[in-house]
């Protein structure tokens, strides 16, 4: 009973009444009636006297705890929709059209398709056309060293077939990765000059993958407007704010960059990149490397310098843009490039620092989710780097071509001019400007005329193909779409060392030639409109 006492008396407080002391009297000796009620009662005093704080949290708790087990039950499964009938449904279905996968296909395309030229045997110097049986020049693909051909990467090319197989069938994070992978790494790497590379599966979706893993919602990418398509997805994906400038405009470029910053004053920080190319795609020249390495320097920016088109062709061993213009390697944030043109491989890599290359075998897409590079096509592209760094003649003689054809071309064609680098193996033709305006030719009118002038190039034993505009942005309005820069219609004509100085100037008279032959025709005489039914050939 003094037990009792002696409890009313620590609960209770001089203004309770004593029914009330008997009642909580009545409760504690209850409660000390059940098993283990003395220890407990010793942890709540001691709580309450060392930690009241603690005693609230837990006496909130098991408040929560008690009324969630004495809740009613409830069903996860109820549906807020809004229940349809049938004629709703039905009235839906009939509103609703669905987008078209590809955009139809117009009758200029249906032509081109219809007479698209047929190789037999290899792509060489040299093919053999399907149902003529001609032999004809070929100017038209990117085995700019007649790799193709080489004897020494056939035979190494068998043997890794038979070691290893056609391809690993798996991301090369599970077990698509190989010793030649590593390898070719390895090689890129200590070509370009930077700490590690990473090489991925496909050429177009390197960049496109690669800036995604970098760049994200929020961030700042600065971009040429005549970047190339790859570039434009990547873009795309990684849903960043895109600040164009003007093409190799370098003022353009600090103008811009210079906004960015201004915009940026007092706002929490972002990442913020430039994006170039070193051989543009599209138009052919070169990039300012130094200029726009000062500028990401003095803006804090980082630099993606995608060297598709260059690597394996720029420089006095093909390390690309940097090595041409004197720059160091690791002054360029990222170096992206491609294996399936020059270096006769497949596939793609990025250069750069280890952080860099390890945050990409987790995060970019293209690597984690696709099925590694074939063996082939590694160990083709350690054998080419190794060849271009071991003969450096190589790129003499491309250069030597180049330099052979385009003298054919530009400037003594009087109808079209070379928007190319004098470097780029790769001419990019385009009518001159007078003849655009004096003939009044729109877009559909060079395109038509330059079709032509492939068609009758083909005709006298060369096959060259046409530059392609890349598509519209997914979505994109009519209005934006006029916004967007498109590079002007023009031919390509992809030079090779497969050919010998000699054959390369013919190959070039012939293109002349016909350009001059098809601007003289009645079809394209002052005056005319596209209004004729078009010629179909080959388009790059």
């Amino acid at each position: 009973m003094s037990s009792a006492i002696a409890n009313s008396t620590f609960f209770a407080t001089p203004d309770l009444p004593p029914t009330a002391l008997h009642f909580i009297d009545t409760a504690i000796a209850s409660f000390h009636k059940l098993p283990g009620s003395a220890i407990a009662l010793r942890y709540i005093r001691s709580s309450y006297q060392d930690d009241p704080v603690r005693s609230l949290v837990e006496l909130f708790l098991f408040i929560f705890a008690v009324r969630y087990l004495l809740a009613p039950a409830y069903s996860t499964k109820r549906s807020k929709n809004v229940p349809l009938t049938e004629d709703e449904i039905d009235e839906l279905v009939d509103d609703w059209t669905p987008e078209p996968l590809t955009s139809e296909e117009s009758a200029f395309e249906k032509l081109e398709n219809e007479k698209r030229p047929v190789m037999t045997g290899p792509a060489g110097p040299k093919v053999k056309l399907a149902g003529s049986g001609r032999t004809v020049v070929n100017l038209g693909n990117y085995n700019h060293y007649n790799f193709a051909a080489n004897a020494e990467l056939i035979g190494k090319g068998i043997g890794t077939v038979r070691t290893y197989g056609v391809g690993p069938c798996s991301p090369p994070g599970f077990y698509g990765t190989q010793d030649v992978h590593m390898k070719s790494e390895a090689d890129i790497a200590a070509h370009i000059g930077m700490p590690a590379c990473i090489i991925y599966a496909q050429s177009f979706s390197t960049i496109s993958s690669m800036l995604p893993a970098f760049s994200k919602r929020g961030d700042i990418i600065v971009a040429d407007k005549a970047s190339n398509f790859p570039i434009r997805k990547g873009l795309q994906i990684s849903r960043s704010q895109v600040r164009w400038y003007e093409h190799n405009d370098m003022a353009d470029l600090e103008r811009v960059l210079q906004r960015v910053v201004k915009e940026g004053q007092g706002k929490p920080l972002t990442r913020r990149f430039i994006v170039t190319e070193g051989l543009f795609e599209c138009v052919g020249d070169m990039v300012d490397l130094p200029k726009v390495v000062e500028l990401k320097l003095k803006y804090k920016f980082r630099l993606i310098l995608d060297e598709t088109w260059s690597y394996g062709i720029l420089g006095r061993t093909g390390r690309g843009a940097t090595e041409q213009q004197n720059v160091d390697p690791m002054q360029v944030d990222m170096i992206v490039g491609g294996l399936a043109g020059a270096l006769a491989s497949g596939g793609g890599f990025c250069a750069s620092t280890n952080e860099v290359v390890e945050h990409q075998r987790l995060s970019a897409a293209a690597y984690t989710y696709s099925a590694a590079l074939p063996a082939l096509l590694a160990t083709t592209a350690s054998e080419t780097v190794a060849l271009l760094q071991e003969q450096p003649q190589l790129i003499q003689t491309l250069r030597d071509n180049t330099k052979a054809i385009r003298a054919q071309l530009d400037p003594r064609s009087e109808w079209v001019r070379c928007t190319s680098a004098p470097e780029n193996p790769v001419l990019i033709l385009v009518l001159k400007d007078q003849h655009v305006e004096d003939r009044k030719l729109s877009i559909a009118d060079q395109e038509a005329l330059l079709q032509d002038a492939v068609e009758e190039a083909l005709a006298n034993g060369v096959l060259v193909t046409r530059l392609k505009s890349p598509p519209m942005a997914v979505g994109a309005s009519a209005k934006e779409a006029q916004k967007e820069w498109r590079p002007r219609p023009g031919i390509k004509v992809c030079v090779t060392t497969g050919l010998s100085r000699k054959e390369t100037e013919a190959a070039g008279k012939v293109v002349r030639h016909a350009i001059t032959s098809v601007m003289k025709s009645r079809k394209w005489q002052k005056g005319t409109l596209f209004a004729a039914t078009p010629s179909a050939a080959p388009a790059a």
